[in-house]
């Protein structure tokens, strides 16, 4: 139910040729070894900048959901300016050593390949992590055990491999980071760009919404004219079991900041332009129209060079606690539900 099918991924091939053409500029590592159909699949990591030292690590985070293709293609978009830059921009360079970025582009390769939201073994990754929800969710979308026939299905072996290696290097990552700021990239809700935080499986508030809400007055201050992200908890739209970040922020192995952000990109604006992409299962997540590709892998560049900005200028890491009590009840002033 709800698959396509490709014999390549474009995703996974233009990591492969950034890899190829940018050698010595980045370490890369497999997290995962996967094969389906024959073909050599890899959960790959790749890491610019500070290694030494525990400095602010900013992770990027794309293909959750193999449908949604063109998360990927935005981090992929941005990995690739960074790396094409970097020979010539002194300001990256001198970011770059006190800063360590991170880019896992593609979590789940085989839904790429096989076209469907879930991995090989009919599980969404994004309903996969220990985690339930303290509140009744909505059926099947919220995630359910039933089978794996339906969407939204959880599994019921524990975590998918896909899901444990990238916990599992959100968990290294935090103990070598001052703080970890996170972007995982999505699409397909509403006609809006909305940034998600936790949690999505409880209405309780967020014990790093303080933070959040200072970088988004940071964001909104900076940039003013680009202020079409609505940012909110998750739970403000649906709960749902198994979220790995609300896992994440909950697991966290250090007291250090970690603040998980989901990009999702409204991918009903772009059926709403071109209703013909209804009769694409493709079209229901990702811009068919070429135009408008290259608007939506521009459209997100300023909002990731702010997190980077900011994690050069330890901006979470200069936060106190007094500042930090006062932001927090700010921030749930401001998302205190009506």
């Amino acid at each position: 139910m709800g698959k396509f099918s490709f014999e390549h991924s474009f995703e996974i091939d233009t990591l492969k040729r950034l890899i190829a053409h940018h050698q010595g500029k980045f370490r890369h590592q497999s997290l995962l070894d996967l094969h389906y159909r024959g073909e050599s699949l890899s959960v790959t990591a790749i890491e610019l900048g500070q290694q030494d030292k525990p400095c602010p690590t900013v992770l990027f985070v794309g293909g959750v959901h193999g449908v949604e293709r063109i998360g990927a293609q935005v981090v992929l978009s941005f990995l690739g300016s960074l790396l094409n830059r970097l020979p010539w921009d002194r300001h990256l360079q001198a970011l770059l050593k006190e800063v360590r970025l991170s880019f896992v582009p593609v979590a789940n390769p085989v839904g790429f390949l096989q076209g469907s939201r879930s991995n090989g073994n009919h599980v969404d990754l994004m309903r996969n992590a220990p985690i339930d929800a303290e509140e009744k969710v909505t059926f099947l979308v919220g995630g359910h055990r039933l089978t794996n026939k339906l969407p939204w299905y959880r599994g019921k072996n524990g975590m998918e491999t896909e899901t444990k290696v990238l916990v599992d290097y959100v968990h290294e990552l935090q103990k070598t980071s001052t703080s970890v700021t996170a972007l995982d990239a999505h699409s397909g809700f509403g006609l809006a760009d909305h940034i998600w935080f936790p949690y999505a499986h409880t209405k309780k508030p967020f014990e790093g919404m303080g933070y959040i809400y200072h970088l988004k007055q940071l964001f909104d201050r900076g940039y003013p004219h680009h202020g079409h992200y609505k940012i909110a908890p998750q739970s403000h739209y649906y709960q749902t079991h198994g979220d790995i970040w609300d896992y994440l922020a909950k697991a966290n192995p250090s007291d250090r900041p970690f603040i998980p952000l989901t990009l999702e990109m409204g991918s009903w604006a772009w059926v709403k332009k071109n209703p013909r992409q209804i009769f694409n299962f493709s079209g229901y997540f990702n811009p068919q129209k070429t135009h408008r590709h290259h608007r939506i892998l521009r459209r997100h560049v300023v909002l990731m060079q702010f997190l980077i900005e900011a994690a050069y200028a330890n901006v979470l890491e200069n936060i106190d606690t007094e500042q930090l009590v006062r932001l927090q009840v700010d921030a749930e002033r401001h998302w205190a539900r009506k």
